[in-house]
């Protein structure tokens, strides 16, 4: 009989995980976007959580907690337990560059990616009121007077500032929580110029793309000039969905396969190609953490160059 007892608790016990999946989820997911409403992470997050959801029969809840150039958001998903109900939607240079250059309780390891789900076309761009058409023009008006940018995280932050280094201009940092705070200090004139991660797209009409953070033209603008032909240097750009670290593989397994279903989903297609004008992706599993394990080194380096 206690033979008996042993072996239905030791079943039971090695079940528990298998069971636990087979439930999961049994309540909202919560998806926290480190940006402000009205930019473009924020807005890829609520159709890609509505497709989540109706993948997973749940809803998906976006939290938007800005703040700190994206670090306050992400500091509370990477504390968060590791069973599917919290994720982030952020993009990697969130992640990963903080830990670098700054003073974090968080680094890559605190997360496991599950899918990059498009590539940013970060930017630096100018209001056509302004007059400044061409990286051409900002630069000759940059080299007699001191010029102000909508700044939103660190990372670019310091690829700004090493242009403006290798230009020998002054510019000054004008810090915002997101795409949703650049637009209106941009068309206001509050600031000069701005670093877009992508927002801009939505504001062709108003906005002057002058200059490509990305190693590669984008593909909607393919005359623009970008950072790697100039300086030998571009900013990470993916997009991608976060868990804290310490799924099981079973669950990380069951996310990846909804999120690249949310991903591959008509109104997700829709925003990015005919909304947004962003390039789809789906990239996941090892072939993820070996290229996000890539630019961090990258990303270290590109500090120890330009770091004061």
């Amino acid at each position: 009989m206690r033979k008996l007892v042993q072996t239905i608790f030791i079943l039971t016990m090695i079940s528990l995980p298998f069971a636990a999946l087979a439930d999961y989820p049994e309540k909202p997911i919560t998806l926290i976007v480190p940006y402000q409403a009205g930019g473009s992470m924020e807005t890829m997050a609520r159709v890609f959580a509505e497709e989540l959801g109706n993948e997973l029969n749940i809803n998906v809840l976006v939290r938007t907690q800005p703040g700190a150039g994206g670090k306050i958001g992400t500091t509370a998903a990477s504390r968060a337990i590791a069973d599917g109900y919290t994720l982030l939607f952020a993009p990697e240079s969130t992640v990963l560059w903080p830990p670098i250059a700054e003073n974090v309780n968080y680094s890559l390891s605190s997360f496991d990616p599950i899918i990059r789900v498009t590539d940013l076309p970060q930017a630096i761009v100018t209001s056509k009121s302004s007059g400044i058409e061409t990286f051409e023009d900002l630069l000759a008006l940059s080299a007699a007077q001191s010029m102000s940018y909508a700044d939103q995280n660190s990372i670019s932050r310091a690829f700004v500032d090493y242009i403006a280094m290798r230009e020998q201009v002054v510019w000054v940092a004008v810090p915002t929580k997101g795409g949703g705070e650049m637009v209106p200090f941009l068309l206001g004139n509050k600031v000069n110029f701005a670093w877009s991660g992508g927002t801009h797209n939505r504001y062709l009409d108003q906005m002057n793309v002058v200059l490509s953070m990305t190693a590669a033209p984008q593909e909607t603008m393919p005359e623009v000039p970008t950072m790697q032909e100039r300086y030998g240097v571009s900013m990470p750009g993916g997009a991608t969905i976060w868990a804290p670290a310490g799924l099981s593989e079973e669950l990380r397994a069951k996310l990846t396969e909804a999120a690249i279903t949310a991903a591959h989903s008509e109104a997700f297609n829709d925003l990015m190609m005919n909304t947004l004008g962003f390039p789809l992706a789906d990239l996941t599993g090892s072939q993820l953490t070996a290229e996000l394990m890539t630019i961090n080194e990258d990303l270290a380096a590109i500090y120890e160059e330009t770091a004061p």
